[in-house]
């Protein structure tokens, strides 16, 4: 009886584990539009790409712009930056995984917003902080830039009328013009024309329709020999009114930052009580902080412009006195949602080298029910007939095995779910064969049994022996299927780990039900006096 009842104890114990790893639970599911988490309650095991539906990317390092250093490493950490960025935007269970050495596959199932999802991916978030051109070196090479480009014969429309639209778009802009704007009004230049004096030093403004050829200009050869030394040219990540117009903001900014988005320790965002627009506020290390106190002690009255992937964001604030290790990025008329997805590509972490999507595919929730339709009924047609041949050739002692197969599926359900496992198509396939080998196991136990009552064994006896003489085959059958299991997770990618890790799982609650709580079962049975004295099997 006390054998009975520690096995009794022991499958409760189990029992419980189990149905604690199924439990619902409440699982992130990305960010509102009001700020706030958006969560939703799930059961506990989470289903794969194929079964719910969602997104598939194939990404690989870009090197059109140039080769990359060590391609293999740069994989290896775009790895990591993703994997972060897409844990934090609460995907419930993503499949990243590397193929090949240049080469990132992403799973992301169950997901509510591909678009989203692919812009946070794809999303370089390199920060920068530069001083801007406070001494105006950049406009006082204007004149050099603009005769370099004509003598290497840049035109630029009809002379007339590139000067009637300068003088035209001067009147336009607010305040007064400036002896830049005076030499693109008054002298055929070919680049100053393009720009009208910002309010900040360093900044200018380019009318939204002149930004395609501003940019064509800026990268000739001849413009970039004639830069001034130290300072480059970037432009605002939005365009500005001014005059009913729109310009888009060009900022000479210098060209080694005082610091980079490698030192940022924190990043949330949150909307301004004072002017309700988004902003991220930023907390950087403390290594960080010390660069940066030194950096903005020197420039103080100087303007910082706040660069994220190249584009400057919002005008360049002025140091008022000294920052040290939190600041703030402000983002206009953004939506907050936009303001969190900077926040958490910035804590993630920049890419450390351009990436290009390779392949893309969404994943519609009609083919996942089909899916799960089409599991269920090859699961419930495999239990069905398991139920029906072991009822009918092992009568009673069948029953038994029946029950065990219940705990079976417990078990293994329970397994995959603690383990924080995808169960996908594959998986399905993993779990059938597995239960094929809980009964391939109760088959062995139940036919030694039958060898020894055939010798006129008791039924105790009998069953005792069944259990010892059945297990060295049990475990010499269901190791080396293991073993299999071991080496596809080990070497498979994709569908064929899913496989291998829920046939392991499997396998391990097979064992177990069919060695420990099919005995249990038949101990309980035998102690009525009418199965102990015939043993209906």
């Amino acid at each position: 009886m006390a054998s009975i009842r520690n096995r009794l104890i022991f499958i409760a114990i189990l029992v419980s584990m189990a149905l604690w790893g199924l439990r619902p639970r409440e699982v992130s599911i990305g960010t509102a539009a009001d700020g706030t988490d958006s969560t939703e309650t799930r059961w506990g095991l989470k289903l794969g790409l194929d079964l719910q539906g969602g997104m598939h990317l194939a990404i690989e390092i870009d090197e059109s712009a140039g080769p990359v250093t060590n391609p293999e490493d740069a994989i290896d950490r775009v790895e990591t930056v993703i994997r972060s960025r897409v844990d934090e935007f609460g995907v419930a269970e993503p499949l990243i995984q590397k193929v090949g050495n240049k080469r990132l596959i992403i799973q992301l199932p169950g997901i509510s917003d591909p678009a989203r999802a692919k812009q946070i991916i794809e999303r370089s978030a390199f920060l920068e902080f530069r001083i801007t051109d406070m001494q105006g070196q950049f406009e006082a090479s204007l004149e050099r830039i603009d005769r370099a480009l004509e003598r290497a014969g840049v035109v630029v429309g009809d002379e007339a009328e590139s000067r009637r639209v300068a003088r035209t778009r001067i009147e336009q802009i607010l305040g007064a013009a400036t002896d830049t704007t005076a030499h693109s009004a008054d002298s055929a230049a070919i680049f100053s024309r393009f720009l009208n004096q910002g309010q900040l030093p360093g900044e200018f403004l380019v009318a939204e329709e002149d930004v395609p050829r501003v940019t064509q200009l800026i990268e000739h050869p001849e413009f970039q020999r004639n830069m001034p030394r130290g300072f480059d040219l970037r432009w605002g990540r939005e365009p500005m009114s001014r005059g009913g117009r729109m310009y888009r903001g060009l900022y000479a900014v210098e060209s080694r930052p005082i610091i980079t988005g490698d030192r940022l320790a924190d990043a949330q965002a949150q909307l301004d009580p004072v002017f309700n627009q988004a902003v991220v506020n930023f907390q950087l290390t403390r290594a960080g902080g010390r660069i940066f106190g030194r950096a903005t002690l020197e420039h103080v009255n100087d303007y910082m412009a706040i660069i994220l992937d190249g584009r400057v964001q919002g005008q360049p604030p002025i140091i008022r006195s000294q920052i040290r290790r939190n600041g703030q990025i402000e983002l206009g008329n953004t939506s907050i949602q936009a303001a969190q997805d900077l926040a958490l590509v910035l804590r993630a972490g920049a890419l450390p080298a351009p990436i290009r999507i390779v392949e893309e595919r969404t994943v519609g929730a009609s083919l996942g029910e089909d899916s799960i339709r089409a599991g269920r009924l090859a699961g419930a047609v495999a239990i069905g007939l398991v139920i029906a041949i072991m009822a009918v050739y092992y009568r009673r002692a069948g029953l038994l095995a029946i029950v065990a197969l219940g705990f079976y599926v417990l078990f293994t359900l329970g397994g995959l779910a603690t383990l924080n496992a995808t169960l996908t198509l594959p998986g399905l396939a993993g779990f059938v064969l597995s239960l094929g080998l809980a009964v391939d196991a109760n088959v062995l136990i139940f036919e030694r049994i039958r060898e020894e009552l055939a010798l006129n064994r008791s039924p105790r006896v009998a069953v005792e022996s069944g259990f010892d003489r059945a297990m060295p085959a049990i475990i010499d059958g269901n190791l080396t299927t293991m073993i299999t299991a071991a080496f596809l997770f080990w070497f498979g990618t994709g569908p064929v780990k899913g496989f291998a890790v829920t046939l392991i799982i499997g396998i391990m609650a097979s064992l177990v039900t069919a060695v420990f709580v099919t005995k249990t079962l038949f101990l309980i049975w035998l102690q009525r006096k009418s199965a102990a004295a015939e043993l209906s099997i």
